[in-house]
């Protein structure tokens, strides 16, 4: 897999310490379980093919998507080019059988496939959700392998059960005999909160760390202590939710989106405040969106999620766009950019 000159979305960047190179672009698949809107079989594959034509070479899914329809629709489409030319990664933590309960909507799959998720953390439910997703996808090279949701934002008070499964049940166990063994290159988490990746800084050796939001244009608290954290370990981030589920895409005359809910107020006025910036220098918001966190050097990709051929091939000319140095200064002039935080002129 080779970088091409000039191209940020080809440009290599290392996971930790695997070896293991990602593109500056990666691909999230969320959108092609169904996200919020459904898609076709064929609207799901012209997006993977259109952003193997951009240059992506990363590529990331999980069996929660669409209820394990990602993982099918993804592997249907990579199956056609050479295995050695992309990354992939997927998660574990819920094992999937068929629905016998009400489906809820509020998870925001659209038409899903008629399965439900049994959370499963241990030692045994990790090997086994690791061995059905190599069977949906059809690859048997998975590249990196991240356990999903774990932490408070997704189990609340059940949560310390659930860390228990990943300590003393054996689930750390695991990941770390499939990344001896070789079948993975790099194991670490795929979550939406910093808090539980220090948490598990301190339990377990990580190569990477796949970060929904928490280090955007809106949010960059994770300064404070993850990502320094992450910087000293050799911990990479791979850096989702750059649009903070929507609202950084095309401001606020878009979808009101801000972390998988409406957004309130006073997230709306910061990202009017955002956007004026922007527009003085001639930027759309969601080129600052998606090249604001690719500077930060613990950032090893960015991935973007896409509902068709034309939004990937958007987001593609997103990340490529020249930004005029002086829009990060005045930003930061306004109080909207952490001093701390690395810009691309940087």
């Amino acid at each position: 897999m080779t970088a091409t000159t000039g191209s940020k979305i080809t440009r290599l960047r290392e996971i930790g310490r695997t070896g293991l190179k990602v593109t500056g672009l990666g691909l999230g698949t969320a959108p092609l379980g169904g996200l919020y809107r459904d898609l076709s079989d064929e609207e799901a594959h012209a997006t993977v093919a259109a952003a193997w034509n951009a240059g992506v070479r990363y590529f990331d899914t999980a069996p929660h998507y669409g209820n394990t329809k990602a993982e099918h629709r993804l592997g249907d489409v990579l199956r056609r080019y050479p295995r050695a030319d992309y990354v992939l990664s997927t998660k574990v933590g819920r094992r999937f059988v068929p629905r016998t309960t009400p489906l809820d909507d509020r998870e925001g799959w659209q038409n899903p496939l008629p399965f439900e998720a049994i959370y499963d953390y241990t030692h045994d439910g990790i090997l086994r959700s690791f061995e059905d997703s190599q069977q949906r996808l059809g690859i048997v090279q998975i590249d990196i392998l991240l356990v999903h949701d774990i932490g408070r934002v997704t189990h609340g008070e059940h949560n310390g059960h659930y860390w228990q499964q990943l300590t003393e049940g054996g689930g750390f166990r695991a990941l770390d005999r499939l990344r001896a063994t070789g079948a993975v290159k790099a194991v670490g988490l795929g979550v939406n909160e910093g808090a539980v990746i220090l948490d598990a800084l301190a339990e377990f050796d990580i190569d990477c760390a796949l970060l929904a939001g928490r280090y955007t244009l809106l949010e960059q608290t994770t300064l404070e202590d993850l990502l320094p954290a992450c910087e000293q370990r050799g911990v990479s981030i791979l850096l989702g939710g750059a649009f903070n589920s929507g609202i950084l895409a095309r401001g606020v005359e878009g979808d009101l989106k801000f972390n998988y809910g409406d957004a309130p107020r006073e997230v709306i006025e910061r990202v009017a405040r955002l956007e004026a910036v922007c527009r003085s220098f001639g930027v759309p918001l969601a080129a600052a969106a998606l090249q604001f966190p690719y500077a930060h050097p613990a950032v090893a990709t960015v991935l973007t999620g896409a509902r068709s051929a034309d939004e990937l091939r958007e987001n593609a000319a997103s990340f490529e766009q020249p930004i005029p140095a002086g829009l990060w200064s005045a930003l930061r002039e306004q109080g909207l950019l952490d001093p701390r935080a690395p810009a691309p002129e940087d």
